[in-house]
């Protein structure tokens, strides 16, 4: 989707990328193997400094999971880089999945329409969170936050990479962009590089 836009990615494996880049995307999958993964590289702490200092982040259905404060479910335990509380597998399994029509704040036209796979919730947010998108309530459901914002960290219940649509991307572009022209951030890029690296 990246390249679709003209934008040059990289796959992030190491601690050391993160001060490469400006905006990271957690993508969708197992949010409990990305968690155990993150913890095994030592990733948890260097991501959090990089988020503070700026960095773009942007978490979709899993990945999501992975970046909230806290979880309805038993596990996994995710890493608290934006103030929502989240609840794993929503609509139910994946034979549940579906598609819908959103109207996304900050995103122009017609809506976009989202694919939801094992989606989670947005089920509590914070004094700073921006509600972008919302999935209607239906008899078995209230109306419930699908896709948030705070600061440069966006989070989306959704699989945006399942569609030609790349509007969702660019704004996330614009993010990570904004963050590579924050002197605050480029500061703190060359802070972290300085110093010791951790493992891996």
């Amino acid at each position: 989707m990246l390249d679709m836009i003209g934008i040059d990615s990289i796959e992030v494996r190491k601690v050391q990328q993160l001060s490469e880049i400006d905006g990271l995307i957690i993508p969708g999958g197992e949010s409990t193997t990305i968690v155990k993964l993150l913890n095994m590289f030592d990733f948890v702490d260097d991501l959090k400094l990089h988020v503070e200092s700026g960095m773009a982040l942007w978490g979709t259905c899993a990945g999501m999971i992975v970046i909230a404060r806290e979880l309805a479910d038993p596990y996994p335990t995710p890493i608290n880089l934006i103030d929502i509380g989240v609840s794993r597998n929503y609509f139910g399994r994946q034979v549940d999945s579906f598609e819908a029509e959103l109207n996304i704040k900050g995103i122009e036209g017609d809506p976009m329409r989202a694919v939801f796979i094992r989606a989670p919730i947005v089920q509590s947010t914070g004094d700073n969170i921006e509600t972008l998108a919302t999935v209607p309530a239906t008899d078995d459901h209230p109306e419930q936050a699908v896709a948030v914002k705070s600061g440069r960290v966006l989070a989306t219940s959704f699989h945006p990479e399942l569609t030609r649509d790349t509007r969702l991307h660019s704004l996330f572009v614009q993010l990570a962009e904004d963050a590579r022209i924050d002197e605050n951030r480029t500061n703190a890029k060359r802070r972290l590089t300085e110093e010791p690296a951790s493992k891996v």
